[in-house]
């Protein structure tokens, strides 16, 4: 394995659209990022097109999912959910006793469009916890376009992450770094059980964007700026 810098984030899925605009949004906040993939050259490669982004602050480098996961503390699963049972048990031993956030959306398509799958566990990042008991389990950026994530010129401080999880500290942590991510607010959605709800939701997001033509979020009324910082600090 590769010498990365220290504490790193980890993006296992990597190489996909989500994997990559999520650790080109890190990297741009200044927090050190391994891009993870089946295939270590392919994430080397994608490390590479990621650094030459403008506004990049922090080195992004491409390793296998495992050698990517075994070096971070925190480790970002941007996995298709598709084979999503099978990845994560087989990195279980490397998992264990990490935070994992989850943006991982069970979703199916056919002729009437989108659709929420269902999760015999309730959702993707309940399976997750259930499959990797020792860590702590955040849903997060389920719902944030990645196009616009990868677009150096998007402003994203005008959509909500909805954050959910059980565990109040890995909680906090996600939060901070989800306002790193749009520079906008973190919002604290409750239990990791309502990930459930969560995740199907951006299937409405996608008929709603081809419907309209438009990369559409999610953004909560009632909620004072001030107030969404106060979870955050």
């Amino acid at each position: 394995m590769s010498d990365f810098p220290a504490d790193p984030i980890a993006v296992v899925g990597g190489t996909g659209p989500q994997g990559r605009g999520l650790a080109y949004r890190l990297a741009r906040a200044g927090h050190l990022v391994v891009l993870g993939s089946r295939d270590a050259g392919r994430a080397a490669d994608a490390a590479g097109q990621l650094r030459t982004l403008p506004g990049v602050a922090a080195p992004v480098d491409g390793a296998s999912n495992e050698d990517a996961a075994r070096c971070a503390a925190i480790v970002l699963l941007a996995v298709p959910y598709q084979g999503h049972a099978e990845l994560v048990a087989s990195m279980a031993d490397v998992l264990a006793g990490k935070l994992i956030i989850s943006c991982v959306n069970p979703l199916g398509f056919d002729k009437g469009g989108p659709y929420g799958l269902s999760v015999a566990a309730g959702s993707a990042a309940e399976e997750a916890a259930g499959l990797v008991p020792s860590a702590a389990v955040v849903g997060a950026f389920h719902h944030l376009a990645a196009p616009l994530l990868l677009d150096p010129e998007a402003d994203l401080s005008h959509e909500d992450v909805l954050v959910c999880g059980d565990d109040a500290e890995a909680k906090a942590r996600v939060l901070a770094l989800a306002a790193d991510v749009t520079g906008g607010r973190a919002v604290d959605a409750g239990r990791l059980r309502l990930a459930a709800q969560l995740e199907p939701l951006t299937a409405v997001l996608i008929s709603v964007n081809k419907r309209y033509r438009t990369r559409s979020g999610v953004a909560l009324t009632g909620l004072s700026t001030a107030a969404a910082k106060e979870e955050v600090a």
